[in-house]
């Protein structure tokens, strides 16, 4: 039996306002948000499915569950990172997401990661 640090991983999050996908005058703001996953235990592991919970300036929930991330299930080993980058769209001109990717390591050993709490909102000062 494996110890329980055989099963982690880290997470980051970098997100970026989409202007020229954005139609503020329609309530439409687009973000972009880039998710890198590192194994930092010491078995491999696969990305299997997610679930995210986003929610708008104005508090209006939506939860979104699905096989993968961007078409893929990645299998990483161990010290080995994976990142992708997906797209939001929210009515008001911030919002903030919020999930758990649903693991599996070689040895049948199912886990979940949590994404913390990531905010997505214009920069001040851009023009």
């Amino acid at each position: 039996m494996a110890s329980h640090d055989a099963y982690a991983c880290a997470v980051s999050v970098a997100t970026e306002y989409l202007p020229a996908q954005s139609s503020p005058e329609a309530g439409q703001f687009v973000y972009a948000y880039t998710i890198t996953i590192t194994n930092t235990g010491s078995v491999p592991v696969q990305l299997i499915s997610r679930h995210w919970v986003i929610t708008d300036a104005m508090q209006h929930v939506r939860e979104v569950k699905g096989l993968g991330v961007v078409g893929e299930q990645p299998l990483l080993a161990p010290d080995e990172s994976y990142s992708y980058t997906s797209s939001v769209v929210f009515s008001t001109p911030s919002g903030e997401m919020v999930g758990t990717y649903q693991m599996v390591a070689v040895d049948g050993h199912w886990f979940e990661i949590e994404v913390p709490t990531f905010w997505l909102h214009q920069a001040a000062g851009l023009h």
